[in-house]
């Protein structure tokens, strides 16, 4: 008999107190060990339209609703008594007449109080009703995108103010389809699989499960259902299983799935090449960190597959390596360096160059290219730099980088670009990589260093290299041509649009701080039309006070709400601009009279306690919600980095690595998101306010 898990279990199973999680465990694994010994526990449910479902007890008032016939037995879902039956009468398990995919089908009379009502009976009004978006779309059409065929009807009414409630009730393919088909975007098609196992379509697995042994089912239950990581959309599952005839990058929004791509690549790379070493690496500590903890949910216990994976950041990698092949490296920090360059910068004098300008000239041009003639700096690209110079006024900076250059070599130190350049010279030349595929996530804030060293890695081998990544979440590196270094992911590039992290009131708002459409210096374009979030939610909130201790008084209150809404407090996070406003942010949850968890190298929540941090640690984390406080003006965007700016050209880059910042923060949150500010407030939040 085979035996399944449904997404909807788990999620409802994550609803329930410790203690009942503990009984619908026990009575989960029995079920799975030997069904029979439970027969008398089984219950008919007479009221339910499908008739394969049954429950189960598991304690005085939970039940299990499975889904029984003679070859499986599927957990659908738990509840308490009432609530259970309840769910179970409102649903059935079918395959779709089209797609051939098995699905939950809320059945539409029992859910026409929720969503839909006699609109011929409502009140007049003076607003003209709005169009309805697929009226004219053939049937067969929205069968073919998995829309049930009693839902039709009511699909072809839907216009962009009903579509989100509606979307609720659908299956996700048919969801996901329509809210792109709304949003502009063109959705795949599922693959019409009529002939074959229901459960085994790609649509079908992206909520059924089979559970093989009792330590899958460990695993299933233990994490919460969008933290364990082994589902996969169609689309994702595409991009990690092709073989590809070169270096090949993932693109989308946040909340698009892009780690799980990558962590699923690297993954399904070492089970199909045994014999391989695949590297999994990040441009930081602290999300390699994270990295590391969801790979190992991922790989749960299988040994043969962790012992081929390797996670690092680039730099550790790097020095990791370098200690292998020359011994450990002398490196010169940030500090040294900046001193050495202001030193040297007076010694030459007579130029107008300030310390900003000179710092950034030679870590995004000299150092990060590893330039080492005048010639090489002389005819340089420059890329990214928008400060434009002379062959003179070259000259002069060259006489003070080549200075630093050579105290730096009488020193015995390099820079961390100095140990990525010697390493991506001694692989090209021995062409004996240390690992056999690199997946790389969060691309975009790669740099040039390290993405040469990367270059060298993948030489000779096609399908080496692959990357995830988002243009819009760029906030470390300037732009340069990555084809210039030689890794050409044009033809290889794939965009996701999907987005299951963040409500779409969230991401609808998030998006506009950015524009429509993104493009990298190879002309690669990500296109943020058409992207759909998965499910609905509340709008966020931007709000604006005249002082700080009136937006420490409204943090707190919204913390407050929160709680007694039911969220844990490790299920919220609040972020600031820097570490000059974490104190308001920790005042305002303190407030609440909740604890707070200061994020380091390490991304993890603490249990009991609200997750504070900068705007920079949000990478890669997510929350049930967010609150991104401080957000004033010479603040957001930081003064200081404003004031930096050696030349008014330059005032586009901060502003747009600003906008990035504050996307990040406000994407990490999936249901709930707050806004705040003190007057005069950043410019940024008239953007996020545009419709209101």
């Amino acid at each position: 008999m085979q035996f399944r898990i449904a997404d909807t279990f788990i999620a409802s199973l994550a609803k329930l107190t410790g203690t009942e999680q503990k009984a619908v465990k026990t009575t989960a694994f029995d079920l799975q060990m030997n069904p029979s010994t439970l027969g008398l526990s089984f219950h008919k449910l007479d009221r339910a339209k499908d008739k394969s479902f049954w429950s189960v007890r598991a304690g005085r008032d939970i039940r299990l609703i499975v889904h029984r016939t003679a070859s499986s037995l599927l957990l659908a879902y738990v509840d308490h008594h009432d609530a259970a039956y309840r769910w179970a009468e409102r649903r059935r398990i079918e395959r779709h007449p089209k797609t051939g995919a098995a699905q939950i089908v809320e059945i539409r009379e029992t859910v026409r109080e929720i969503w839909g009502r006699d609109h011929s009976a409502a009140e007049p009004s003076d607003t003209a009703p709005k169009p309805a978006l697929f009226a004219d779309m053939p049937e067969d059409e929205l069968l073919g995108y998995g829309v049930p065929e009693e839902w039709l009807a009511d699909i072809r009414q839907a216009n962009e103010d009903s579509l989100l409630d509606l979307a609720e009730h659908l299956p996700a393919e048919a969801a996901e389809a329509l809210l792109q088909l709304a949003t502009g975007g063109t959705p795949d098609r599922p693959v019409p699989e009529v002939h074959a196992d229901p459960f085994s379509h790609p649509d079908a697995q992206r909520r059924f499960r089979i559970i093989a042994n009792m330590e899958e089912l460990e695993r299933a239950l233990e994490y919460p259902w969008e933290k364990w990581t082994v589902f996969l959309h169609p689309a994702q599952h595409r991009i990690v299983t092709r073989d590809y005839g070169g270096p090949a990058r993932v693109l989308g929004a946040a909340g698009t799935g892009k780690t799980i791509v990558a962590l699923h690549r690297a993954v399904h790379l070492a089970r199909k090449r045994p014999d391989t070493r695949i590297l999994l690496a990040t441009f930081s500590d602290t999300l390699a960190n994270a990295l590391r903890e969801r790979l190992g949910r991922l790989i749960y216990k299988r040994p043969s597959v962790a012992e081929r994976l390797e996670v690092h950041s680039m730099g550790a990698i790097a020095h990791h390596l370098y200690e292998a092949n020359f011994g450990a490296p002398e490196l010169a920090t940030d500090d040294e360096v900046r001193t050495l360059i202001d030193r040297t910068a007076a010694e030459v004098g007579e130029h107008r160059f300030g310390p900003h300008f000179l710092w950034t000239e030679w870590s995004r041009v000299v150092d990060a290219w590893q330039l080492e003639s005048w010639e090489d700096y002389r005819d340089v690209a420059r890329l990214g730099r928008k400060t434009r110079l002379s062959e003179a006024q070259r000259a002069t900076l060259w006489k003070i980088f080549s200075k630093v250059r050579t105290i730096l070599a009488e020193w015995g130190r390099m820079t961390e670009s100095g140990m990525f350049r010697r390493l991506e010279r001694h692989f090209a030349e021995t062409r004996q990589a240390p690992f056999d595929f690199c997946v790389i996530d969060e691309a975009q804030d790669v740099g040039v260093p390290a993405l040469r060293f990367l270059a060298a890695l993948g030489k000779g081998r096609p399908e080496c290299l692959f990357f995830a990544g988002d243009l819009g979440q760029r906030i470390f590196q300037t732009p340069f041509s990555w084809r210039a270094l030689g890794v050409d992911v044009r033809g290889r590039s794939h965009i996701l649009s999907i987005n299951y992290r963040t409500s779409h009131q969230i991401r609808r708002q998030a998006d506009r701080l950015l524009p429509g459409e993104l493009a990298d210096v190879d002309g690669i374009t990500e296109r943020r039309r058409g992207a759909a979030s998965a499910f609905n939610g509340p709008e966020p909130e931007v709000r604006i006070f005249d002082s700080g201790e009136a937006e420490r008084a409204a943090v707190a209150g919204w913390l407050t709400t929160r709680r007694l809404e039911g969220y844990a407090p490790d299920e919220i996070g609040v972020f600031v601009r820097s570490e000059a406003e974490m104190e308001r942010a920790k005042e305002a949850v303190r407030s609440a009279g909740m604890s707070v968890a200061v994020l380091g190298a390490r991304p993890v929540t603490a249990p009991g306690s609200v997750a504070v941090g900068t705007m920079h640690l949000a990478k890669g984390l997510e929350f049930r919600a967010v609150a991104v406080a401080a957000c004033d003006d010479e603040i957001m965007p930081l003064q200081s980095r404003i004031e930096s700016v050696a030349d008014e050209t330059d005032l586009a880059d901060v502003y747009e690595t600003e906008r990035h910042l504050l996307y990040v923060a406000c994407t990490r949150a999936r249901d709930r998101l707050l806004v705040t500010g003190v007057e005069p407030a950043s410019e940024f939040l008239d953007d996020l306010r545009a419709d209101e």
